[in-house]
């Protein structure tokens, strides 16, 4: 309980350390609301849902094709760790890019932009509308920064969502994981997807 005492805000002990122990220990089941269905465009002009990517393992990564350096570095990574990950496991992961510039991500543009990094690479993009909706269903921050003329930059969250072969959300990597963590991170995630679904 909270209450005044002259003119003191009181604040019982208990509901400060029973506040902080809800906190620490989040929710005890389910899992995080990331993901859902979404309508994009994919690099070559074909309309794309998530139900295109059931019954395959999926490395998402939101970027614009106009992104300086991080974007063509966690791009570079995520190619490296697909090829790797096939190499020593044997398990093939999609890889797919969705644009959070689609002003200036055509369909053309995210084409010639994912030849770069990695043949099985998806782009997609879509209205400024639909991928608004997808980047809130994945919890993924972005906006535009510094405009002068046309030129501008979008700021965004630098993070890969694993999803599983349902398309639900399995686990995050952020930026700080190199090649080498993000192949072993993800490997780590099947194999114990498997074990518990077996």
């Amino acid at each position: 309980m909270t209450g005044k005492r002259n003119g003191i805000l009181k604040v019982d002990y208990y509901d400060i350390t029973s506040a902080s122990t809800s906190v620490k220990q989040g929710p005890s089941v389910g899992k995080a609301a990331i993901g859902g269905p979404f309508s994009l465009i994919d690099h070559n002009g074909k309309p794309v849902t998530e139900k295109d990517f059931f019954g395959k393992w999926t490395v998402v990564y939101f970027g614009f094709t106009h992104c300086p350096d991080i974007c063509p570095d966690e791009l570079q990574k995520l190619a490296s760790a697909v090829d790797k990950i096939k190499e020593t496991s044997g398990i093939e992961i999609v890889p797919v890019f969705i644009s959070v510039d689609p002003e200036r991500d055509t369909v053309e543009q995210v084409g010639e932009y994912v030849k770069e990094f990695h043949p099985n690479l998806i782009g997609l993009t879509a209205s400024p509308e639909e991928i608004k909706k997808t980047a809130r269903a994945y919890r993924v921050y972005y906006m535009k920064t510094e405009e002068e003329g046309s030129d501008y930059l979008v700021d965004h969250s630098i993070v890969m969502y694993l999803m599983d072969p349902k398309m639900e959300f399995v686990k995050f990597f952020g930026k700080n994981n190199d090649v080498d963590m993000l192949t072993d991170g993800i490997i780590k995630e099947i194999k114990q997807y498997k074990k518990v679904k077996a």
